[in-house]
């Protein structure tokens, strides 16, 4: 029995039953502090991504700022957020593949601290490229590559 692998723009729109709202509990209140966490669901982090401009970025902790404030929780959760923008990434490189038009811009979308992502379609030389030709300057720290000044280049975002 061949089972067939979900491709990336199948598991963008799978929501999962996200978003879903809940309390920290105790012992994730150590890492997160106390109040309640949304888990979104990936087209939502994907319609954040989409809404960044050419010239601008976006950052996983300013995507997890505007879903907070969407689902009026005290956080997004940290890690499905950042597996939700590297499957909307893959989802957008697979649909351009395809030859499909205006997908997302995903190479706007740093780490929380401005770093390139080298999880992302492309790797970190087609990325630094993509990022340089819309007029942001790459910096390189040992192994990583960071926007420079991405604090002042950041796009606003609407919860």
């Amino acid at each position: 029995m061949s089972h067939q692998r979900k491709t990336w723009q199948e598991k963008l729109t799978d929501s999962k039953g996200h978003p879903t709202v809940f309390e920290i509990s105790d012992k994730q209140s150590k890492r997160w502090g106390a109040g309640t966490c949304v888990i979104p669901c990936p087209m939502e982090v994907n319609e954040l991504m989409r809404c960044v401009p050419e010239g601008k970025v976006t950052t996983i902790d300013e995507m997890r700022k505007t879903l907070a404030q969407r689902h009026r929780t005290t956080i997004a959760c940290p890690i499905t957020t950042g597996i939700f923008s590297w499957i909307a990434a893959h989802a957008a490189a697979e649909a351009e593949a395809e030859g499909k038009k205006r997908t997302m811009c995903y190479w706007r979308t740093l780490k929380s601290d401005g770093e390139i992502n080298p999880k992302y379609p492309g790797g970190i030389l087609e990325l630094k490229r993509k990022l340089a030709a819309e007029g942001h300057e790459i910096l390189h720290k040992r192994k990583r590559y960071f926007v420079a000044g991405f604090e002042q280049k950041l796009a606003k975002l609407v919860a």
